[in-house]
């Protein structure tokens, strides 16, 4: 499924997360490891430095930067015993690791949050919140380094019913058989989304019934398709706000990573903010696989 992964650095200690997260995937699928640093092109005048040599020398500054991040890269690939490829490129972040991503056939990236570059506290303007909404590929994001043989045992799969949230199991399914995961559905009945819905309280409890009942559907269609894969399976339907749920069962159930699809209806939205994934990506102490639904 991940033949080659990308893993961006900014010599960050959140770039470094996200790859000790990336290669313990591609130890996993035995895939090809892509590692890439961008020195940003508005950090210094590219019409200028072939003249003004405090120009040209404030790029190399930025290039030896950009190659040191990759050696501390590249000696964790070695560590962990997977082959990678080094590339430095010109551009800007979110744009450069996009077209990567295209020009190679990528099908995860891998990276970090909180680095220089990474997520901040809203995920506004960041180059991973671009890369998170933009990407037609799997992005794993991660607050956390991983330990170098790190396991996932538990994987937590949330679900709406959506199309959206559909395409992430499949991932989660996939990387729960290589590691012998135990699958956790849980989908959530957002009460204040059906008081919203009308002026009165009349709606009680047929229309609670009706969304408890689909979301069974949803949790059991997953435990369906985990048990055809010989993976063992929990489920659970709760009631609360869904990203604070989410937050609250990882720890509680030990959960290891989290799977979740985009542009559903709790999905990542255009802009990324308000959204069930947003606050998960940005509150989760675990990685957070977040796969794109594509009209």
């Amino acid at each position: 499924m991940y033949d080659d992964i990308l893993i961006p650095t900014d010599g960050s200690r959140g770039a470094t997360a996200g790859a000790r997260h990336g290669l313990n995937l591609a130890r996993a699928f035995d895939s090809r490891v892509h590692l890439l640093s961008v020195v940003d092109e508005r950090a210094y005048s590219a019409r200028l430095v072939d003249i003004d040599r405090d120009i040209r020398e404030h790029r190399e500054a930025l290039e030896d930067r950009a190659e040191e991040a990759l050696d501390e890269l590249a000696d964790l690939a070695a560590d962990a015993n997977v082959q990678s490829e080094r590339v430095v490129e010109h551009g800007i972040p979110s744009e450069a690791i996009r077209s990567f991503v295209d020009d190679r056939d990528i099908d995860l990236v891998s990276m970090g949050t909180h680095g220089r570059t990474g997520l901040d506290r809203y995920l506004l303007g960041s180059v991973t919140e671009r890369v998170v909404r933009t990407s037609d590929v799997p992005v794993l994001t991660s607050r956390e380094a991983a330990e170098n043989e790190r396991s996932y045992d538990a994987i937590l799969l949330p679900t709406d019913g959506s199309d959206a949230a559909a395409g992430a199991v499949e991932h989660g399914l996939a990387i729960a058989e290589r590691y012998g995961a135990t699958v956790h559905a849980l989908s959530v009945v957002d009460v204040r989304q059906l008081t919203g819905m009308y002026e009165t309280d009349s709606w009680t409890p047929r229309l609670l019934d009706v969304v408890e009942e689909a979301r069974e559907r949803s949790v059991e269609g997953v435990a369906e398709r985990a048990k055809d894969r010989g993976l063992d399976v929990v489920t659970h339907v709760e009631h609360g706000i869904p990203s604070s749920v989410i937050r609250e069962y990882v720890p509680e159930q030990d959960i290891d990573l989290v799977a979740m699809g985009t542009h559903g209806r709790t999905g990542l939205d255009r802009y990324l903010i308000g959204s069930v994934t947003e606050r998960t990506i940005r509150t989760s102490d675990v990685p957070v696989l977040t796969v794109h639904h594509r009209e």
